[in-house]
């Protein structure tokens, strides 16, 4: 027979009140077959009284010698009572830690931020003047769009492609305008 020293449930609804008992283990838990009863546990009661966990040490090791096991409850309290050795606290899962994908993915932002950093500062510490973007005036692009021929849906339909050239060469308009801009000023 498999004995096992544990928890039988008595008291009210919502007013708990247990007696440790020595039963056997394949049994229900409030079977009314029990071997003996071993001590009580009121959680009604604060941790610090007394009246919590009452045992009585002399059966529990007389059923504990017999091969009786105590369920994890009973064993906290026997550990409490100095009766057995505390069990080790188990080594905890990683599952609260990011896993080696995700640590990865975010070695590589961090890689991207000092990089674009980097790219900050250099482009801080370069000449403003030689990097600026060349800009046209803006009189010249709105020449440039008036210049530029409207389709209709009968050109874009014709298989020949002349509305291209004059596209192109709005560039070249763009950037000669620009000296003369440049020049006047400097003439004043």
């Amino acid at each position: 027979m498999a004995v096992a020293i544990r928890l039988s449930r008595h008291g009210a609804k919502k007013r708990p009140y247990y007696h440790i008992v020595v039963t056997d283990s394949r049994l229900a838990r409030d079977s009314g077959n029990i071997l003996e009863t071993v001590g009580k546990y009121d959680p009604m009661q604060t941790k610090e009284s007394g009246k919590r966990v009452t045992l009585l040490s002399d059966k529990i090791k007389a059923w504990l010698d017999k091969g009786a096991r105590p369920s994890d409850r009973v064993y906290k309290f026997l550990a409490d009572a100095g009766m057995v050795n505390a069990k080790p606290h188990p080594v905890q899962t990683k599952k609260n830690q990011p896993s080696e994908k995700t640590l990865l993915k975010l070695k590589d932002r961090e890689a991207k931020l000092e990089k674009a950093k980097e790219a900050e500062q250099a482009a801080k510490e370069a000449p403003v003047a030689s990097e600026a973007p060349v800009e046209a005036p803006a009189e010249a692009v709105v020449e440039t769009q008036a210049e530029a021929p409207v389709e209709t849906p009968a050109a874009s339909a014709a298989p020949e492609v002349a509305t291209e050239t004059p596209v192109e060469s709005a560039p070249e308009t763009e950037v000669a305008p620009e000296p003369q801009a440049t020049a006047e000023p400097a003439a004043e």
